[in-house]
Formats: structure tokens, C-alpha cells, sequence
């Protein structure tokens, strides 16, 4: 039986333009088919870039007008398709926002942000993946329901909902690093770990069992990186000097693994150059930073040492079946407990001031803010 009512609120971004083109309006609920479920959003992540994303000053994202935007989020099923076996009424569930087509796995989009470059991809945003989470419901497809277990993650580790989230960042990196392999025991370098996704990286290295030299540009930022786990983290400061850099990263050893996690203004950055210099022989690097220009790589090394050099774009399936259950047995944990801020909570209608709180925080470990309809 399906919890849903005729109609629910939600957030519609209806053009492209600054200020804001967007508003909440009722409008008639989303109905489960086969291959879909519909979740009651409990609270949806809010990227720090949203606000220049939907008004067009970030490109390139590519989104049909109008739609409702979105992210990741916890909810709850209210209802499923016919060939739903698994997922029940009323189950706590994470919803995945990377959506690859079923029938053609070049076809990625994140939902709610934007379409991959291919025309299957803008087929699946324009149409049957449309609208995403800044709404009171949600049509999803039923693989990216994910479900959680309640009692262990609300009761015995008593983390709140908003607390959940945060599973969402983690997965990016998470992807990235199972990639390359990561072992217990093995010492990694993420590079620069100070940023969202670069706190994110550490935080599931060290669940892992990785041990962690984090390397960036603010020294300030790094020891507060540290003192997450300074048994576990070391850090190195980029200085820009890929000889005096290299020294410092394999002042205790090479490294096994290595995870670049860039921005896109990162283009100049000699990171890349010391990190690869640093791994050992048979080492592996996982790319999956956002430059959009073509980087410097010492080729030569990469050669001599047989480094395998991989790029990585999110995650799988199975990466985000593992990186829960570390979740749930408390490997990885979330909240104070394990350094992570815990995101300031917005209702639908307050989303201008969950936007401006997102983007006044770029750096760190959590989500700075999520909307809950």
C-alpha cells in the first residue's frame, strides 16, 4: 500500500539565471512504476556549489528548466515498483544520486545537478529521472536504494539522520581508493586533503585501515586534519618544490597508494609530479581530480617503477554496499565521534539560506548543510 498523498511540496528550479529563478510549489506527487521506488525525503545534501550550479556561473552542468534539483539523501520507501523485492514501506534507506543506464553504462548523470555528455544521459535527465530530492518525494530507481540499518545506525550508535548524509561524500573518495586496492596496513597519500573531498578521502582511508599522509597548501588546515588521528595521519606541506616535496613524502618510505582528489584550479599544482615520485615500486594512483587542462606527469617513473595510474569517476555498486557496512559495524564512523562536523539542517523553503550556508564552507571534514522537507 503506498504512503504517498496527491500532492507534495517541492523546489523547482524553472530557468537559468542570477538571481535565483526558483521557488516551492505544491504539485502532484510522484508515482513508483516498475524499476523505480519513491521515497519520503527525510534530508538531502546540499553540495557547496549548488547556488553557482543552478544559476548557471558554474560550468559545465548541463540540466533540463524546470525541474526540481537535488542529491544524495536519506528517506524513507513509501512505495515500489512491481518488481521490487527486496526494499519494504517504510525502510530507512540511502538514496545514491549517480544513476548509470541500465542498458548502456556510458550513460551517467548525478541526479538533481546535472547529465553526463552523451544523449543517453540527457534521455535519462530529461525524462525519466528528471526531478530529485528537494521535495517532500522522490522517484528513484530502485538499484540506488540502498538500505540502512535503522536500529544499529539511530539506536546503538545514536547518529541522527543529517548525521548520514555524509555517507554521500565519502563514496567519491571511497570509489577512488578501493580502485587502487587499498590494504590494511598499506600508507597512502591524499593530496590536498584538506578540502570536502580530501577530508572525506582521509576519513575512509583510515576505515580502511590505510595509514594516511595528507598533503596540502594550508598548514593550519593540515594539523587540524591531523588531529583526527595523529597516530595514523601525518601531513606535508605543498610547497611547490617537487624535489624538497618528494623528500618530505617518502621520508618514512614510499608510499603504496596514492589518491588526487583536485579542483579544478588545482591545473598548476605540483602535487601530482611529488606524489607519483613518491610510490613505490608497483605503487598505484588513483586521479580523480576536476582540472580541466592538461597536467605535467613524470612519465619516465611512471615507466621504470611499473606505476599503475588510474582515473576514477564515483564509485560502484558494491563500493557503496562496502563503505555502509563499515558504517554500520562502526569501522568508519560518522559525527563528533569520528571528526566530522555534524551539517546544519534547512526546511524546503529556507533552501537560499541552505545554498549561502553550503558555499560559506568549502574545507573540512562533513556536509555543511542539508535541506529536510
Amino acid at each position: 500500500m503506498s504512503t504517498i498523498p496527491p500532492k507534495h511540496r517541492a523546489l523547482i528550479l524553472n530557468s537559468t539565471r542570477d538571481p535565483l529563478d526558483i521557488s516551492v510549489v505544491e504539485q502532484t506527487s510522484p508515482q513508483a512504476g516498475p524499476g523505480s521506488a519513491v521515497i519520503r525525503v527525510l534530508s538531502a545534501a546540499v553540495l557547496s556549489y549548488a547556488g553557482e550550479v543552478y544559476s548557471g556561473h558554474k560550468q559545465p552542468y548541463q540540466y533540463p528548466t524546470p525541474f526540481i534539483p537535488g542529491s544524495s539523501a536519506i528517506g524513507r520507501i513509501a512505495a515500489v515498483g512491481p518488481d521490487a523485492t527486496l526494499l519494504k514501506l517504510g525502510q530507512l534507506v540511502f538514496f545514491d544520486s549517480y544513476i548509470v543506464g541500465r542498458d548502456d553504462p556510458t550513460s551517467l548523470i548525478l541526479h538533481g545537478l546535472t547529465s553526463g555528455p552523451t544523449v543517453g544521459s540527457r534521455v535519462m535527465m530529461e525524462g525519466e529521472w528528471r526531478d530529485s530530492t528537494y521535495a517532500e518525494y522522490a522517484k528513484v530507481p530502485l538499484e540506488n536504494c540502498f538500505p540502512l540499518d535503522e536500529a544499529r545506525l539511530l539506536g546503538d550508535l545514536r547518529y541522527k539522520i543529517e548525521d548520514l548524509i555524509y555517507i554521500g561524500a565519502l563514496s567519491v573518495p571511497f570509489g577512488g581508493l578501493r580502485d587502487i586496492g587499498v590494504k590494511v596496513g598499506e600508507k597512502v597519500i591524499v593530496a590536498p586533503a584538506t578540502g570536502a573531498f580530501g577530508g572525506a578521502a582521509v576519513i575512509a582511508a583510515l576505515a580502511m585501515g590505510a595509514r594516511v599522509v595528507a598533503m596540502g597548501r594550508n598548514a593550519e588546515a593540515l594539523e587540524r586534519v591531523k588531529a583526527v588521528n595523529p597516530d595514523r595521519i601525518s601531513v606535508v606541506l605543498n610547497t611547490g618544490d617537487v624535489t624538497a616535496d618528494t623528500k618530505e613524502l617518502t621520508k618514512d618510505g614510499p608510499a603504496d597508494g596514492f589518491l588526487d582528489i583536485s579542483p579544478r584550479e588545482a591545473v598548476t599544482s605540483t602535487h601530482l609530479q611529488s606524489c607519483i615520485l613518491a610510490l613505490r615500486r608497483e605503487g598505484r594512483a588513483s586521479l580523480m581530480g576536476g582540472q580541466l587542462d592538461l597536467v605535467p606527469m613524470p612519465i619516465r617513473t611512471i615507466m621504470r617503477y611499473d606505476l599503475t595510474v588510474k582515473g576514477k569517476w564515483m564509485y560502484t555498486k558494491d563500493d557503496m554496499r562496502v563503505l555502509i557496512s563499515l558504517v554500520e559495524t562502526g569501522y568508519l564512523k560518522l559525527s563528533e565521534a569520528g571528526g566530522i562536523q555534524t551539517a546544519r539542517t534547512f526546511p524546503l523553503e529556507d533552501f537560499a539560506a541552505a545554498f549561502n550556508a553550503a558555499a560559506e564552507k568549502r574545507k573540512g571534514f562533513g556536509v555543511e548543510a542539508v535541506i529536510a522537507p
